[in-house]
């Protein structure tokens, strides 16, 4: 039976006994008002006065028991109320603590976002400090940015790489990184004719921050910090496209700047889209016979060549050539340059024809404009003695190899003599005498020009 069961029984209860109370009061009343007549009248026997008396007397036991009875249904009806009571400032302290669990959740969770907040302020004041600093370093740059000769970003060099990666004699295609007029921080500088072009935007130059950006970046290269380098580049990249817009020539700089830091990775999709891009850009804003147009055409089809995809880097070689031909004239350095560049992708696909053809150009410009000693004669000549080997032309390559190393020879050591024979020449002769004794001397003389030619021959097979 249920609380509210028990109360409305016991109301119930509570009534009848009050009916019963009133009755029996009655009964009892109207016992004594007739008691006092039969009294008063001395007519009543002493029997009938005791029998009434002793009515009475059950009646007033009766009531008393009523009472009794009523007292205690209202004691049990007040602990009923006071139970309820009691419950309902149960519930009511159950509901607090609901509110207060739920209070508490939310803190909980405002807290927590309130720390992955704190977290992302911290991260974005840590982010902007970067940003000032790299804003401080580029508006430090500017003081530089005096309008100097252009440059060309096909010269980026790679310093990390070891010089015997490379097989003597393997044709590899190589960086276009082997010009002989580096400066110290690997930048190539543009001839004054490649300042200039047919169309588009001829008066452009390449801004000196760039430069220096370049030189660093190139230093970070070349300790194998590209964790370094590669944000480097990209925060430059998103500063250069908020100032100026995306179709700028100085984004397309940019943008090929990190596409050689890509290629140095061997990242060589995402060079690739770099440098696709940057060559849109520079088409639109510069014209299709630009010298920066190309130096990117150049370095993607090196890339291109690295990947063996020498059918889709010749044609962008060739248009290159033409550009530069046109711009700077068929004898300039740079021209026989991309020669060379043109004759290894025809050596990689076996056309030797157009390779002697390309290799015997180039050693032409190279002699006429910068000397028979230059070091890019001899690396052509190289170049065309390996291309030789391929063929199994062996004379033809033994002589251009005896050419080279008597040329050094005699840079190093002056004329020929009996007396200042150069490297190969010994050679020969150990050859000659192989069943005989050799002498303390010929040993001498073979290792003394072995430690001379030592330089010359590690630069040798690299190219």
């Amino acid at each position: 039976m249920s609380q509210e069961e028990i109360i409305a029984n016991t109301k119930t209860v509570v009534q009848g006994l009050e009916a019963l109370k009133n009755e029996n009061c009655t009964i009892l009343s109207g016992l004594l008002q007739s008691l006092q007549l039969v009294k008063e009248t001395s007519k009543g026997t002493d029997v009938n006065t005791r029998l009434m008396e002793e009515k009475a007397t059950i009646i007033r036991k009766s009531i008393e028991s009523i009472e009794l009875g009523l007292n205690e249904a209202h004691v049990m009806m007040a602990l009923a109320g006071h139970l309820q009571s009691i419950e309902a400032e149960k519930q009511k302290f159950r509901a607090q603590v609901r509110r207060l669990c739920q209070e508490n959740s939310w803190l909980r969770d405002e807290l927590a976002n309130t720390q992955q907040r704190l977290q992302v302020s911290e991260q974005t004041v840590a982010q902007l400090e970067e940003e000032k600093r790299h804003l401080e370093y580029m508006n430090s740059l500017k003081k530089y940015d005096t309008g100097e000769a252009s440059v060309s970003e096909e010269s980026y060099t790679s310093k990390s790489k070891t010089d015997n990666e490379k097989d003597p004699l393997d044709l590899g295609f190589p960086d276009d990184d082997d010009d002989d007029n580096v400066h110290p921080g690997g930048l190539t500088s543009t001839p004054p004719g490649c300042q200039m072009a047919t169309g588009g935007n001829p008066g452009y130059e390449i801004p000196a921050r760039l430069r220096t950006l370049h030189n660093l970046v190139i230093q970070y290269a070349s300790q194998g910090r590209y964790e370094v380098a590669v944000p480097l580049c990209k925060q430059a990249l998103e500063d250069l496209e908020k100032s100026s817009g995306h179709d700028h020539p100085d984004v397309a700089t940019m943008l090929n700047i990190l596409a050689l830091v890509y290629r140095d990775q061997y990242k060589y999709k995402e060079a690739a889209n770099l440098l696709n891009d940057a060559l849109a850009i520079r088409e639109k804003t510069l014209g299709e016979n630009h010298p920066a147009v190309a130096a990117t055409l150049n370095n993607l089809a090196v890339l291109y060549g690295k990947r063996s995809r020498y059918k889709e880097a010749e044609p962008l070689c060739k248009r290159a050539l033409e550009i530069r031909e046109r711009v700077l004239g068929k004898q300039h350095p740079d021209v026989a340059k991309q020669l060379n560049n043109l004759a290894l992708l025809c050596q990689n696909q076996g056309k030797y024809d157009e390779v002697e053809k390309y290799y015997m150009r180039a050693l032409e410009i190279y002699e006429s404009a910068l000397g028979p000693d230059d070091p890019n004669v001899a690396k052509t000549k190289n170049n065309l003695a390996s291309a030789y080997l391929k063929q199994s032309k062996y004379k033809e390559a033994e002589a251009l190899y005896k050419e080279i190393l008597t040329r050094v020879h005699e840079r190093e050591f002056g004329n020929i003599n009996e007396e200042n024979k150069p490297i190969w020449q010994l050679a020969e002769e150990r050859e000659e005498r192989k069943n005989g004794t050799p002498t303390i001397s010929d040993y001498g003389g073979w290792y003394k020009a072995v430690d001379k030619w030592y330089g010359c021959v590690q630069l040798l097979q690299l190219h």
